[in-house]
């Protein structure tokens, strides 16, 4: 039973649904609140984070130590289990500076609840998931608060993403198939209102199947991201059985594609399991300090036209959360976003870059569902007289950075630039309202 899995698991990967005409997509839109596409009430400090590239897990997060040395492998990414009843391996190492330390050597991290398992499914010994739906949904919700408590305590910040480890379970079994998709609804409803991004783990042929059929569901609650097993060598995120391509399409995906085996690198070796993401992780804070000689002005967005919020002495050390584009300050035209939710030039901070991006920094993004039965057309500017440059298929994340106005559609004159550089208009985007701004979402 390596790394905690009874079994293999697997996840999805998505591709573009065809594009609507403005008059038929209008049409289709279901409300932004309802499910499946709940809302995402991120605070004022949030950020969603993704990695693209291969990651690995392992039952106990290894010492700082092992991390240093596999610095020489191909691995940036690394799943901890951080909450959960049936969280069966000790972790010493798992601490708010073991975390900190491990994200500035430049990992990302997936954060794992291993709660109530299936009651058809899973180790005899688990607690299991009642086969009430009311329960199961209080169940869901209080799993929900107990790994966002679990995740701020280790230094994660609110839009980070939150996988539930459901493992293998009987698909033949209606009542259990209920009382595990009741579980993950209200699991993702509440970490959708408290500003966390919901993640699922199962295998692909004894859970994830299910969890697609309901993709469309007015029913449950959909997850933002999918995180698969499937012990089969595969390093795809493509061609899953029983999760078509359009699922889980826009950087939502994981697979989990070889089961647990010894690797070693920097002299070190681990004992771990495989994993392919697309897929958005923990966001955390990165320190740096204020370099101006003269205190440094932060501002409630991500221009100097923005009102002073804040003032900050130089040498002070500041937690930057992600970065923005903005109004052009010296050589640089980039914004450091702190937790409180404001933002300072970059030109007055120590971060790596004077002119632009600094990784391990992630861009400032907002990922909300897509709520077109159909597609939704992604569009060169924000306006349906734009030509169309691509497609966001229904579920999709639609990975927003700015708002600004554009032509009506619907309720809305709203239109989301995506990180792309892509617009869609927000009436086909579940962001809190219906007819304005989003906060906390700039203004482009």
């Amino acid at each position: 039973m390596p790394h905690q899995r009874t079994t293999p698991r697997r996840l999805l990967v998505l591709s573009s649904a065809c594009v609507l005409t403005a008059a038929a997509a209008l049409a289709l839109a279901p409300a932004a609140t309802a499910e499946p596409a709940t809302s995402v009430a991120y605070p004022s400090g949030a950020s969603a984070t993704r990695y693209s590239g291969l990651a690995l897990d392992t039952c106990t997060a290894p010492p700082l130590a092992s991390v240093q040395a596999w610095s020489s492998s191909p691995y940036r990414a690394l799943g901890v289990y951080v909450s959960g009843v049936n969280r069966t391996c000790a972790q010493p190492q798992l601490t708010a500076p073991w975390v900190a330390s491990v994200s500035q050597l430049k990992w990302r991290l997936l954060p794992i609840h291993k709660g109530l398992q299936p009651p058809c499914g899973a180790r005899p010994t688990d607690a299991k998931i009642s086969t009430t739906p009311a329960t199961a949904r209080s169940q869901g919700t209080a799993a929900a608060t107990e790994a966002v408590t679990a995740a701020k305590a280790l230094g994660m910040r609110p839009g980070s993403a939150l996988y539930n480890d459901i493992e293998n379970y009987s698909q033949t079994d209606t009542t259990c198939r209920t009382a595990v998709l009741s579980y993950l609804s209200a699991w993702t409803k509440e970490l959708h209102r408290v500003g966390w991004v919901s993640g699922v783990y199962m295998n692909l042929n004894l859970g994830a199947a299910q969890l697609a059929a309901v993709y469309t569901s007015t029913g449950y609650a959909r997850p933002d991201a999918l995180w698969i097993a499937r012990y089969d060598g595969v390093d795809s995120l493509k061609g899953w059985s029983g999760v078509t391509d359009s699922k889980w399409a826009v950087h939502q995906r994981a697979k989990q594609f070889r089961g647990g085996h010894d690797e070693t690198y920097g002299g070190v070796t681990l004992n771990i399991d495989t994993d392919r993401l697309d897929a958005p992780v923990a966001t955390v804070t990165h320190p740096y300090k204020v370099t101006s000689t003269t205190a440094l002005n932060a501002r409630t967005g991500p221009s100097t036209s923005y009102p002073v919020a804040a003032t900050y002495a130089p040498g002070t050390t500041l937690d930057v959360v992600c970065q923005a584009p903005g109004s052009k300050v010296a050589t640089t035209s980039v914004w450091d976003k702190l937790p409180n939710g404001a933002y300072v030039s970059d030109h007055y901070v120590g971060t790596p870059s004077d002119t632009g991006y600094s990784s391990p920094l992630p861009r400032c993004t907002y990922p909300y569902q897509v709520t077109a039965a159909n597609g939704l057309t992604e569009r060169s500017g924000p306006g349906s007289g734009y030509t169309a440059v691509g497609t966001s298929p229904n579920g999709a994340l639609a990975w927003v950075t700015c708002q600004r106005t554009g032509t009506t559609v619907g309720t809305t004159k709203i239109w989301d630039r995506l990180d792309n550089g892509h617009y869609v208009s927000d009436h086909y985007v579940a962001t809190p309202s219906a007819t304005t701004y989003s906060k906390p979402v700039p203004r482009c």
